[in-house]
């Protein structure tokens, strides 16, 4: 029996590595033609890799969180015939022996499979035609809902764990993605073993190690790989090289509070869900033009402050795939009412994983809220190369002097995280009163509206 090499493919836009997210396969299976068989995550986007032709996989090379080069073997099957034969490379590599690609009658292992340039461990085929959600799906002859299902890693994760193949499961997620609740309800619903568990089932041979020592005490291991890690190594990025201070001061936000009641009826006859965000957008971006260092960027390859002259304003959403950046490009040029529809769009979209690259890069500022369980404040980690954050907290009701009367308030404190390489301390002091200044009497935006 002979053993066919398949290397990582050349995927483009400059990649030569990636980081294997999930493995889809193990030794030992039987695969078919274009069956998924690893997720590979690069900087561009994360990329399922499909089988090129059908066999058993006899080798599997790398490990989840583990980096795989271009051209690199990845997975190795077995066929019948002869001996070990290279798959040629997508930009006609030699194959090892000096001769050029050797001929062979398989497909070559440059199919990458479904590229997705959405958001990194989400999403579905850009410009895909996807199934769509919903109890009218139509099986496909092999039984299955799709040969390729479309599903997040955590869903992905579940199914395994519950020895689920994915391919029976009806989707009803966006673009026909099956999500965790599917798999729970697919579950429930009490589906033969045999569908569950057919065949075409794939496990990884990098799944959560549990263990119980001699005490009893039970620990479970879960890779720490995707894009968790990408967002570990952000974090410790800008710790590691900003030097970070934190400023917090309280906003008198009744005014802010009222205005926004005023307006929200508005909003909602344009179909805009109208929140407080987009209010502090604007102060933000009015506060930015106020002191230009705050919108800066440090290029320490050519020792430059860049100083930006656009405002793309990040704001920080929580996801599955854990926090994302989402951006607003040009808020100086949008009213606070396209503000409030454009954050509205890039939160659903980051949600449901339909986030593109260009969604995702090019803030200069970023906003980090948590809503009502925003707590008293934090010491927001600054989104590296930005020189500042803003961190947004809960509103509380608390006495405030107003013309000197103790009067009952809506007030929220704000915390700000400035790099104070580039910072000084009582630059940020004012940046952060700007905005605090605005929120109080929030009509001042009406003045600067684009």
């Amino acid at each position: 029996m002979a053993r066919w090499e398949f290397k990582l493919p050349d995927i483009g836009e400059g990649v030569t590595e990636g980081e294997i997210v999930s493995w889809l396969v193990k030794p030992g299976d039987a695969i078919k033609e274009d069956q998924p068989m690893v997720e590979v995550m690069t900087d561009k986007a994360t990329v399922t890799i499909t089988s090129p032709r059908a066999g058993t996989i006899a080798e599997t090379r790398g490990t989840v969180g583990g980096m795989v080069q271009v051209h690199s073997v990845l997975v190795v099957f077995e066929l019948d015939g002869g001996a070990v034969v290279s798959a040629p490379a997508a930009n006609g590599h030699t194959n090892g022996n000096g001769n050029g690609a050797k001929k062979d009658d398989g497909p070559a292992a440059t199919a990458v499979g479904d590229i997705r340039e959405t958001l990194p461990g989400f999403g579905s085929k850009v410009g895909g035609s996807a199934p769509s959600g919903g109890a009218g799906l139509a099986q496909v002859q092999s039984g299955y809902f799709n040969e390729k299902p479309l599903a997040t890693p955590a869903t992905r994760k579940i199914a395994r764990d519950m020895n689920v193949d994915l391919r029976s499961v009806p989707p009803t997620g966006p673009q026909g993605r099956v999500t965790k609740t599917d798999v729970e309800s697919f579950t429930r619903a009490g589906t033969p073993s045999a569908a569950r568990a057919g065949t075409a089932v794939t496990t990884t041979t990098t799944r959560d190690a549990v263990k119980i020592d001699s005490q009893g005490a039970v620990e479970e291991r879960v890779p720490f790989a995707g894009m968790r890690r990408k967002i570990a190594n952000k974090m410790a990025q800008s710790v590691h090289t900003a030097a970070h201070f934190t400023f917090v001061e309280e906003c008198d936000a009744t005014s802010l509070k009222a205005l926004r009641a005023k307006l929200k009826p508005v909003a909602e006859k344009e179909g805009v869900k109208l929140t407080f965000l987009p209010f502090i957008v604007k102060a933000v971006v009015s506060a930015l033009k106020r002191h230009p260092v705050l919108n800066s960027a440090l290029d320490e390859s050519t020792n430059e402050l860049v100083y930006r002259k656009f405002y793309n304003i990040g704001i920080a959403t929580s996801t599955d795939a854990g926090l994302m950046v989402p951006v607003i490009k040009n808020a100086d040029q949008l009213s606070i009412l396209e503000i409030a529809r454009e954050i509205d769009r890039l939160s659903r979209d980051a949600k449901a994983g339909k986030s593109n690259a260009k969604d995702l890069s090019g803030s200069t500022f970023t906003i980090t809220s948590l809503g009502a369980d925003g707590g008293l404040f934090a010491t927001p980690i600054i989104n590296f190369p930005e020189v500042g954050i803003l961190g947004v907290h809960q509103m509380k009701e608390k006495p405030v002097v107003r013309n000197g009367e103790i009067v009952i308030g809506s007030v929220m404190l704000l915390s700000l995280s400035f790099d104070h390489r580039i910072v000084d301390g009582h630059v940020g002091a004012a940046f952060a009163y700007d905005i605090i200044h605005t929120l109080d009497e929030p009509e001042r935006l009406l003045l600067e509206m684009a």
